[in-house]
């Protein structure tokens, strides 16, 4: 049996209880495989709080499918049981607040800015600018649940520009002023690779399909530094 369907099973078929279920499932079905535990909190955050934010966007678009798909590690024959989580998170009378509250006690071993919840942040940005833009609605929403999750106003705002389809803030994006030298610039550029490189998602559980949204990060951390080099540079 597959630790989806192991999920599933131990959720059970209420609707109504779907937040306690979830969250309770995972701590007690995987209590004996953390590894595991860990990518099925990972993904169950994805699933839940997308689910949470395209009811608040009235909107599901085909792209946003197709992006939410990118980034799971499931079999085609789990496909079923992923769908009729994300229903139960959909149909749920908790609303997504108490999904992003329950789900961040997962992470027993982070404190503020956590880089799990980032992750569960950049793939619900992933999701919602797969349509080539985010809606107020949909920014409201991640920005709420970064509060939630607490993450600083200043870190939100790095992981959102990152995001930006137009290119972010270059400062933004690394975190740091442009009062600041270059060289505490490349210190912290530096900082953010070795952060976010792959191997290190890997080791905290995100699933190996969340690659593309890696990429997707390294690729705005270069292009963030190499446009401060290029203006330290000229000036």
């Amino acid at each position: 049996m597959s630790f989806w369907e192991k999920l599933l099973n131990a959720i059970g078929n209420t609707a109504g209880n779907a937040l306690s279920a979830v969250v309770e499932a995972i701590r007690t079905v995987f209590e004996g495989d953390p590894e595991t535990r860990r990518k099925v909190a990972f993904s169950v955050a994805i699933i839940a709080l997308s689910a949470k934010m395209a009811k608040a966007d009235g909107i599901v678009s085909e792209k946003e499918v197709e992006a939410f798909r990118e980034i799971f590690e499931f079999p085609q024959d789990q496909a079923k049981n992923v769908a009729r989580l994300y229903n139960l998170a959909r149909q749920d009378v908790a609303g997504y607040e108490a999904y992003a509250e329950r789900l961040s006690t997962l992470c027993v071993t982070c404190a503020a800015n956590c880089t799990v919840l980032e992750d569960v942040l950049d793939g619900l940005f992933h999701i919602a600018k797969a349509d080539g833009l985010i809606h107020e609605k949909e920014l409201n929403f991640l920005r709420h649940i970064g509060e939630i999750f607490d993450m600083s106003e200043t870190r939100f705002e790095q992981i959102a520009a990152r995001h930006v389809s137009s290119g972010g803030d270059p400062y933004k994006v690394l975190g740091v002023s442009p009062s600041d030298d270059f060289p505490t610039i490349r210190r912290r550029y530096h900082g953010l690779v070795s952060e976010h490189h792959p191997d290190r998602l890997i080791s905290r559980g995100v699933p190996k399909e969340f690659h593309v949204i890696a990429n997707e990060r390294m690729a705005a951390l270069n292009a963030a530094y190499e446009a401060i080099e290029k203006e330290r540079r000229a000036a």
